[in-house]
C-alpha cells in the first residue's frame, strides 16, 4: 500500500506542482517573456530582468546573484540573446539549492516528534493533516497533539482533521498549560508505541515574545521526555505573503531551532518565486510543499521539479 502511493505520488507529483504554480508560472514566466522576446542581451535589459525578478518575490539576495551570473556569462559570450536567458536562468536555478537532505529526520526506535508552528492563517492545522496522511500512507503509525489551547476552535479544528485522517488525538479543555499537553501527548506516544507524534502549537505572531516563551517550553517538555524531541521543528509559511514570510522565518529562527519549512498555499499565489527567496536568505530547506486543500495535497519539495514547474510551456491559468 505505502509502494503504490508512493509511485503514484512520484508519477503524478510533477503534474500536480505544474498545476499548483500555474498562477506563479504566469506571472514570472509571461513577464519575462514579455521582456526578452527578440531582444538583445544588454545592460538595459539585465536592468528590467532584475525588476521584474524582485517583483516575483525571488527576493534582492536572490536576484542579484542571479543578474551577476547571468552579466557574467554575457560578458563571456555564452549569451547573447534574450531567447536564451530563460534556458540559463533555469539552469542557474536547479543550481542554487545544495545536495542537502531535504527529507524528514525519522528515528529507528521510539517515537519521532515534530513541532509544528507558525502564525494563525498560514495554513497550520491543514499542513499537520497533510503531513500525517503523508506519513499514513508510509506505514507510520500517528498522533497528534493540540498545544493550541488558547483557541477552542483550534482544538476542534484538529480533532476533526485527525478523525478525518483516522489518527489519535491528544488534548485538553481550552486554557491549559500547552506544555502540560505536550507531555501527556508524549507519555501516551511511548505508551502506545506510536511512529511519529505531530504536536501543533499556538498559531502566534512572531512579535509575542510571551507566546515564543511558550513555545520554548513546549520544546524543553518534549525534550524532557523524549531525549533528542523534537526530531524535527517545521515552520508553516503562507506562500501568498511573499517576502513578509521571509521577515516571519527570520524571527522564529531567533526564537526556536527551526530545522525546516513547510510552506503552504503554494497554488494559490503568483509569489511561487519565495521559494527561491527562502533559500537565499533564511538557510533553511523547503521540506513540503501545500498544493491544496485535501489531506493528499502534500508534495516533498524537488528543487528540479520547482523549477521545471515554473518554466514548463503550459497555457495560462484560467
Amino acid at each position: 500500500m505505502a509502494f503504490d502511493f508512493l509511485k503514484k505520488a512520484i508519477s503524478t507529483g510533477v503534474d500536480k506542482l505544474r498545476g499548483g504554480l500555474s498562477r506563479t508560472r504566469h506571472a514570472l514566466l509571461g513577464s519575462l517573456k514579455s521582456i526578452l522576446s527578440g531582444r538583445k542581451l544588454d545592460e538595459e535589459l539585465l536592468q528590467d530582468l532584475h525588476k521584474r525578478l524582485i517583483l516575483a518575490d525571488l527576493g534582492v539576495t536572490a536576484t542579484n546573484r542571479i543578474t551577476s551570473d547571468l552579466r557574467q556569462a554575457w560578458h563571456a559570450g555564452k549569451i547573447d540573446s534574450g531567447e536564451q536567458v530563460l534556458e540559463f536562468l533555469k539552469s542557474e536555478m536547479k543550481s542554487y539549492w545544495p545536495q542537502e537532505s531535504r527529507a524528514l529526520h525519522l528515528v529507528a526506535a521510539g517515537p519521532t516528534v515534530i513541532l509544528v508552528t507558525g502564525i494563525n492563517g498560514a495554513g497550520k492545522t491543514t499542513s499537520i493533516a497533510k503531513l500525517g496522511q503523508y506519513l499514513k500512507a508510509q506505514n507510520k503509525t500517528v498522533m497528534v497533539a493540540a498545544c493550541d489551547t488558547f483557541r477552542a476552535a483550534a482544538v476542534e479544528q484538529l480533532t476533526i482533521w485527525a478523525s478525518r485522517i483516522g489518527v489519535d488525538i491528544v488534548k485538553h479543555q481550552m486554557g491549559s498549560d500547552p506544555a502540560a499537553v505536550a507531555f501527556d501527548a508524549c507519555e501516551a506516544a511511548v505508551a502506545r508505541k506510536i511512529d511519529v507524534l505531530i504536536v501543533d502549537t499556538a498559531g502566534r505572531l512572531h512579535t509575542q515574545d510571551h507566546l515564543m516563551r511558550e513555545l520554548e517550553k513546549i520544546r524543553r517538555v518534549i525534550h524532557k521526555k523524549i531525549p533528542y524531541a523534537p526530531h524535527e521543528v517545521l515552520l508553516v509559511l503562507d506562500a501568498t505573503t511573499g517576502q513578509n514570510a521571509i521577515r516571519q522565518a527570520e524571527e522564529f529562527k531567533k526564537a526556536v531551532q527551526l530545522t525546516g519549512i513547510f510552506l503552504a498555499k503554494l497554488d494559490g499565489t503568483a509569489k511561487g518565486g519565495i521559494v527561491v527567496a527562502i533559500r537565499h536568505q533564511l538557510d533553511l530547506p523547503v521540506k513540503f510543499i501545500g498544493l491544496g486543500e485535501k489531506p493528499e495535497d502534500i508534495a516533498p519539495f524537488s528543487p528540479d521539479d520547482f523549477v521545471e514547474a515554473i518554466f514548463a510551456q503550459t497555457e495560462n491559468p484560467g
